[in-house]
């Protein structure tokens, strides 16, 4: 990954800086119902405010599709903003660009953040406009990104507007960036990479970039099922993709030519239905009946992977191992998310995970908090699972 500018490169003091986060947060009836966005970004606002700069926020809310609307406003996110600050002062401009925001720009007094309007609601934002670009880097001096979960996206406020004003890394970036470094760029070996979810096809990118990169490649959920049918293994009523079998073989064999051990499920929770409460019964993954599912891994396969993270440094980790919002199938993905928690506490694993999913599930299991860094990107991280160039990380990389 190569080098990118950071704060320490900006001298703040007394300029106007864009800094486009991620406030795309849950709202309720006006109320933000998750925060976690907002407060992880909290510490980049406030080292530019403790560093003189005049700080101008700008950020996206869900799909408006270069329209207004009432239900996409940024609006809200004020009171949430200003209580994440410790009660810092933020003012807001009912627009990105225009009048509103110059005059926002323009007034902002010091210690105070100014909030932009949905960025969204401009056409230009996602066409990755070099006019409307232009009109957001007249509002500053400086533009720091600290979106991550963005950095997929070729958009005017992520990409356009970083060639416009100098640019950097906001700390929240600078750690996620560092963080995704230590695990697949310069890691620490053995590395070993837990991938879950349902279908091979979604994941194959993700599996063939990996095979370079780990010396343990785990494949849960659903997905497994379909590597077990590649082997011959009756998997009954359990999801798979039959028509996957030999892109499966392929990925196996592609593991065994590079030295990469892949790991399967030897046992799995078996029932007649996905739902919660559901009668169980554990088996040998080669005894599943024909009219069961595979729903959750076994306790075997559960002491399987905890004595492999107890001889590694570093965890990957994307995706469930098992139909984990059904309780009793969650089961096996809280036990290895504590087992490399445990691992993490000790100081023997770097331990990095993200993907929706991955994070509800770590958040069921307790441990997002003793993970070494759990990413809320989703699409960013899965694209960098894959290998992908990110244009909000290019964008920002030093010449």
């Amino acid at each position: 990954m190569p080098s990118f500018r950071t704060l320490d490169d900006l001298d703040v003091a007394g300029k106007r800086v864009f800094l486009r986060v991620d406030l795309n947060v849950p709202l309720k009836d006006g109320v933000v119902t998750d925060a976690t966005r907002i407060e992880r970004v909290a510490p980049t606002i406030r080292e530019l405010l403790d560093r003189k700069a005049i700080v101008i926020v700008g950020s996206h809310l869900g799909r408006p599709k270069g329209k207004r609307s009432d239900e996409f406003s940024l609006k809200p996110l004020v009171a949430a903003l200003s209580a994440a600050l410790g009660g810092t002062s933020v003012r807001f401009a009912e627009d990105c660009v225009g009048p509103a925001a110059r005059e926002l720009a323009g007034s902002l007094a010091e210690g105070e953040v100014g909030l932009l309007e949905n960025l969204r609601f401009e056409p230009g934002e996602e066409a990755n406009d070099a006019e409307f670009a232009k009109s957001l880097a007249s509002l500053a001096d400086y533009y720091v990104d600290d979106a991550f979960s963005c950095a997929h996206r070729a958009h005017a406020s992520i990409d356009a507007i970083a060639r416009l004003l100098p640019s950097a890394a906001g700390r929240l970036l600078e750690f996620e960036l560092s963080s995704l470094e230590r695990a697949l760029v310069s890691p620490h070996h053995p590395v070993v990479a837990i991938v879950g979810g349902n279908k091979i096809s979604t994941k194959l990118t993700v599996l063939e970039n990996l095979l370079d990169k780990v010396d343990h490649l785990v494949i849960g959920g659903a997905m497994a099922n379909t590597f077990l049918h590649a082997q011959g293994v009756e998997v009954g009523a359990s999801l798979h993709e039959a028509d996957m079998a030999d892109t499966a073989r392929d990925v196996l064999k592609a593991a065994e030519a590079k030295n990469c051990d892949v790991v399967l499920p030897v046992d799995g929770v078996v029932a007649a239905a996905l739902e919660t409460g559901a009668a169980t019964q554990t088996v040998a993954i080669d005894a599943i009946p024909s009219n069961q599912m595979v729903l959750d891994i076994g306790p075997a396969s559960v002491a399987a992977l905890t004595d492999l993270l107890a001889g590694c440094r570093t965890l990957v980790w994307n995706g469930p191992l098992g139909a984990f919002e059904f309780p009793p199938f969650d089961k096996g993905t809280v036990a290895v998310a504590q087992a490399a928690a445990g691992f993490t506490d000790g100081g023997n694993l770097l331990s990095v995970a993200g993907g929706g999913d991955t994070v509800a599930a770590l958040a069921a299991a307790d441990v997002v908090d003793r993970f070494s860094y759990i990413s809320t990107a989703g699409g960013a991280f899965l694209e960098w699972l894959e290998g992908k160039t990110l244009p909000g990380v290019a964008v920002l990389t030093a010449e």
